[in-house]
């Protein structure tokens, strides 16, 4: 069981305050995510900034693409994305067309969706899987539980890189022990604290804490 990596997901209004965060904090977490929200403001100009800051971090542009896989995974890897999401609820052909395109998809888990179709997912190639918390759904009164627990075991067994998001605090992150998480994905946790550099540190030191360096 390797250690989870940490990302952080940028998803602010404008190019200018995401950047203010991922400077402070960019040199700790493992994985920068260009935000759904700042895809959507600022387009293929905020991953090209933060991969000109940052070359050596993998750049996750987070589009939950849904239509036109190839083409949207080969505009933001031109603009220097590494890996792309998809919405769960996209069609094999969308799928396969944006593998092309990208070093590594990522299938966003959202709503409705079954492990039949995950075993689709791998068959095609797809290697990561993001288990989501969605922000309404928290903000509905949902939390993590057993229920997740075994969804992202489930996951793991069928072969999927598991990565988990959504209302993650460093507190939640015991509730993992002993499963091979493969990304910890946080936004607000870092970027909505009082001192972000500090909590991207406690992040970091939970996670070593609980599965090693």
């Amino acid at each position: 069981m390797t250690r989870p990596n940490l990302q952080i997901a940028l998803d602010h209004n404008t190019l200018e305050s995401a950047l203010a965060n991922v400077t402070k904090v960019g040199d700790i977490v493992d994985i920068l995510e260009v935000g759904t929200i700042l895809c959507l403001q600022e387009g293929n100009q905020a991953i090209r900034c933060i991969k000109e800051i940052f070359p050596e971090k993998k750049i996750v542009a987070d589009t939950k693409c849904a239509d036109a896989g190839g083409t949207v995974a080969k505009n933001v890897a031109d603009a220097g994305a590494d890996w792309m999401t998809v919405i769960c609820c996209a069609t094999l052909p969308t799928m396969e067309a944006a593998k092309k395109e990208v070093e590594e998809l990522q299938v966003e888990l959202y709503g409705d969706w079954t492990f039949e179709q995950a075993e689709s997912w791998r068959a095609i190639g797809i290697k990561q899987a993001i288990y989501h918390q969605s922000r309404d759904a928290l903000l509905s009164g949902e939390t993590w539980g057993e229920k997740d627990l075994t969804k992202v075991k489930k996951l793991i067994e069928l072969g999927f890189n598991v990565s988990v998001t959504g209302g993650l605090s460093v507190e939640t992150l015991k509730l993992f022990e002993g499963i091979d998480v493969y990304t910890f994905i946080t936004g607000r946790g870092i970027t909505a604290a009082k001192d972000p550099v500090q909590a991207a540190n406690d992040f970091k030191n939970e996670i070593v804490r609980i599965w090693g360096e």
